[in-house]
């Protein structure tokens, strides 16, 4: 049985349980301003398994992250806990291109209450709030927009940023999974020198004001001020500062 207290109070949330769309948005949203998604545990040689006692030591016991099999796995785990009716999907990431990449490389969520939403605690810099699936008009989210367009048997999940084009995000169907479906990509992650995951360390997480980022020894901050977007970077110049980095904006010793 999950230890839904323990789970709650991980993510620092305090409100209602109810399973409603309130308690979902708030549910997400307090699950993105505290757990990084992050990749260290493959850089570390820590193996990553799908088993939902495995991902609530990491992400709850530990204090950890994790990407996206790990964070939308245990975060389904926990809405279920709570009354929802959640289905893990299937999506396909777009590349620069706009291309789409094979199947199970990214775990996505759908929950359904009297309308079914699309729930992602495991894509990094996505959408905050769950998105209305079956609505084909774009969902404004502060500075960025998000809509959900046919394609055939898929639905695509686009965003647009402020002064720029709409770009694909990924493509996925409505077909229910579960851990063992997603076996391989997630090995494949964790293992592929043409992964993206294998390639550099990520650790981000939203903030009240926009997003930390540590990318492999780049530390960088955006954040909104009177409708500004403002960004700092700068190099870490050493492991030990990384390290630190990790504790002090992340709460995360490896």
């Amino acid at each position: 049985m999950l230890n839904t207290k323990a789970y709650l109070e991980r993510i620092n949330y305090h409100g209602s349980r109810a399973p409603t769309a309130e308690t979902l948005r708030a549910l997400q949203v307090a699950h993105l301003l505290t757990v990084p998604f992050e990749n260290l545990s493959i850089h570390a040689g820590q193996p990553i398994l799908l088993e939902d006692d495995v991902l609530f030591t990491k992400i709850v016991s530990n204090r950890r992250g994790g990407f996206c099999y790990e964070a939308n796995g245990l975060f389904a785990v926990l809405l279920r806990a709570l009354g929802f009716e959640v289905a893990m999907l299937s999506a396909e990431v777009a590349n620069a291109a706009g291309e789409f990449g094979p199947a199970f490389d990214h775990m996505t969520l759908m929950v359904t209450l009297d309308q079914r939403w699309l729930v992602d605690v495991g894509f990094g810099d996505s959408f905050l709030e769950p998105l209305l699936l079956d609505e084909r008009v774009e969902q404004p989210q502060a500075r960025r927009a998000f809509k959900i367009s046919p394609d055939g048997d898929h639905l695509v999940l686009m965003r647009r940023d402020e002064g720029y084009e709409w770009k694909a995000q990924y493509r996925f169907a409505l077909q229910p999974y579960t851990y063992a479906d997603y076996a391989a990509m997630c090995l494949y992650h964790q293992t592929s020198p043409e992964s993206h995951f294998t390639q550099s360390r990520i650790c981000s997480r939203a903030t009240e004001e926009g997003r930390i980022t540590l990318s492999d020894m780049r530390f960088i901050s955006t954040s909104n001020r009177d409708g500004e977007q403002v960004r700092h970077e700068r190099t870490l110049t050493s492991e030990q500062e990384y390290a630190q980095a990790l504790r002090e904006y992340f709460g995360i010793v490896m």
